[in-house]
C-alpha cells in the first residue's frame, strides 16, 4: 500500500501544548456495530466516529488566524515544532457540511469532495470510537474475524476507500505525551506502515521543522518526523479492485521516526524503517483472476455485499482469510493463478512464494512478517475508515499496472483494469467530486460467528 491521503482544510488550541480549541463544538456522529459470541448471538454496540487531527481547523490560541494555511505553516506561531504545540489549537469539527461526513445507524458514509462555506474538502480518515475520549480497540487474534458491508459502487479508478486497523494508542496519545491535550476525543495519534510524514502533529509536537509543502498537493506537505505502528489492511478497494494485506513493523506500537530513516512513501529510502510498506498483499487480478472482482463479475460491486476477513491461528502460522457474501451466497476468495504461488489465503507460505515469483522486495519478512502481525492483532489495534487519492503514484498500485515502465504481462504487475493515465488527483476531484463509500453493519467475533 501505498498511502498518502489529500484533505482541504485548516486547524485550532488552548492549554500547555497540542491545544483545544472552542470556536466549533466536537459532537461525534453514532455509529452502532455489533460484537458476536456464535452465530446468530451478537450484542450492539454504540460506538461513535472521530475525524482526524490533521483534517481540523488549526488556529492560534484565543484567536482566528490560522496556524496553517494551504500547504503552509504560520511560522510566526509555529517557528519550531514545541512552540508550534503551545501556540496552536484543534478546534471541533461539522462532521456532514464540512467534510462529508454521515454517519447513520449503524451506517457511514465519506464523500469525496465536499464544498464548504469557508473551504472544499478533500477525503476524510475517521476512526470508530468506544466513548467520547477513546479508540475502540479490536483484538481479532487468534482465531478472530471481522465482518462489515460496503458499497463503493460510486468509487472510480483512482479513489480507495478503505477500511483497515493500526496499532494506535487508544486515547490518541494523551497519557504518554503530556503535551497532547486533544487526545483521542479530535482524533489525535495516527500512525501506519509507510510512517507518515504529512501529520501536523506527532508526539504532542508540531511537525514544522524541515517542513516541505507538496508541489502536486496545495494543501499537503512532508514534516522532519513521521509516525510508524503495524498496519492490517482489511481493505482497500475501488469498484475496480481490491486488495487485503497485512503489513509487519519490528516496533509494532506507534513510534516517532526522523526523516528518510522513516522510510515509506515520504521517504528518500523507501525501505529505511521500522515498518514494511508494501506489505504482503492479495489481489485477486494480482493473483490472476481477472473476472473474480469488479462490477457485473462474481463479487459485484455494482451492488452492495459484506466481507468478511477470518484471522486463523497465531504467530507465524497466522492465516488470513477472505470470504464475501453477496445477494445471500457465500463467496470463497479467489485462488491464486501465479505460477508457483498456490493458494486463497495470507500465509507465511504465500507470502514467501509471491514474493519470490513477483520479484517484489521482502521486507515484510525482515520486520517480523506474520508473526509481528499477529502480534499486533493480538495487542488490540484501532479501526480507520477512509477515502482519499494517491498525490504520488495516482492508486495505479491498487487498479492499474505497476510500475508503469514494466510490461504488464509480467507476473504482478497488472492490478487491475484501470488505464496506466488514470487516478491523477487533479482529475478525479473534478470528475469524480460526488464519489462515495458507505461502511456499514460492522460485526467482529469469533470465527464462523458474524456471517453466514
Amino acid at each position: 500500500m501505498y498511502r498518502t491521503l489529500t484533505l482541504a482544510a485548516s486547524l485550532l488550541a488552548v492549554a500547555q501544548g497540542q491545544l483545544v480549541g472552542t470556536e466549533q463544538t466536537e459532537t461525534h456522529p453514532g455509529m452502532t456495530w455489533q460484537q458476536c459470541s456464535a452465530k446468530g448471538s451478537c450484542t450492539n454496540k454504540n460506538g461513535k466516529i472521530v475525524i482526524d487531527s490533521n483534517w481540523r481547523w488549526l488556529h492560534v490560541k484565543g484567536g482566528y488566524a490560522n496556524c496553517y494555511t494551504g500547504n503552509e505553516w504560520n511560522t510566526t506561531a509555529c517557528p519550531d515544532n514545541k512552540a508550534c504545540a503551545a501556540n496552536c489549537a484543534l478546534d471541533g469539527a461539522d462532521y456532514k457540511s464540512t467534510y462529508g461526513i454521515t454517519a447513520s445507524g449503524n451506517s457511514l458514509q465519506l464523500k469525496f469532495v465536499t464544498k464548504g462555506s469557508y473551504s472544499t474538502n478533500i477525503g476524510s480518515r475517521t476512526y470508530l470510537m468506544k466513548d467520547d475520549t477513546t479508540y475502540e480497540m479490536f483484538k481479532l487474534a487468534p482465531n478472530n474475524e471481522f465482518t462489515f458491508d460496503v458499497d463503493l459502487s460510486n468509487l472510480p479508478c483512482g479513489l480507495n476507500g478503505a477500511l483497515y486497523f493500526v496499532s494506535m494508542d487508544s486515547d490518541g496519545g494523551l497519557k504518554k505525551y503530556s503535551t497532547n491535550k486533544a487526545g483521542a476525543k479530535f482524533g489525535t495519534g495516527y500512525c501506519d506502515a509507510q510512517c507518515p510524514r504529512d501529520l501536523k502533529f506527532i508526539n504532542g509536537e508540531g511537525n514544522v521543522e524541515g517542513w516541505t509543502g507538496s508541489a502536486n498537493d496545495a494543501n499537503a506537505g512532508v514534516g522532519g518526523h513521521g509516525s510508524c505502528c503495524a498496519e492490517m489492511d482489511i481493505w482497500e478497494a475501488n469498484s475496480v479492485s481490491t486488495a487485503v494485506t497485512p503489513h509487519s513493523c519490528s516496533t509494532i506500537e506507534q513510534s516517532r521516526c526522523d526523516g528518510d530513516k522513516c522510510g515509506g512513501t515520504y521517504s528518500a529510502d523507501r525501505y529505511a524503517g521500522v515498518c514494511d510498506p508494501d506489505g504482503c498483499d492479495f489481489n485477486s487480478y494480482r493473483m490472476g483472476d481477472k473476472t473474480f472482482y469488479g462490477k457485473g463479475k462474481t463479487v459485484d460491486t455494482s451492488k452492495k455485499f459484506t466481507v468478511v476477513t477470518q484471522f486463523v491461528g497465531t504467530g507465524d502460522a497466522l492465516e488470513i482469510k477472505r470470504f464475501y457474501v453477496q445477494n445471500n451466497k457465500v463467496i470463497a476468495n479467489s485462488a491464486s493463478q501465479i505460477a508457483g504461488v498456490p493458494g486463497n489465503s495470507i500465509t507465511t507460505a504465500f507470502c514467501d512464494a509471491q514474493k519470490k515469483a513477483f520479484g517484489d522486495v521482502y521486507t515484510y519478512k525482515d520486520k517480523g512478517g506474520t508473526a509481528n502481525m499477529a502480534r499486533a492483532l493480538e495487542n488490540g489495534m484501532v479501526l480507520v475508515m477512509s477515502l482519499w487519492d494517491d498525490h504520488y503514484s495516482n492508486m495505479l498500485w491498487l487498479d492499474s499496472s505497476y510500475p508503469t515502465d514494466k510490461d504488464a504481462a509480467t507476473p504482478g504487475v497488472a492490478r487491475g483494469e484501470c488505464d496506466v493515465g488514470s487516478g491523477a488527483p487533479a482529475d478525479v476531484e473534478s470528475k469524480n467530486a460526488d464519489a462515495s463509500v458507505t461502511f456499514s453493519a460492522i460485526r467482529s467475533g469469533p470465527l464462523n460467528s458474524t456471517f453466514g
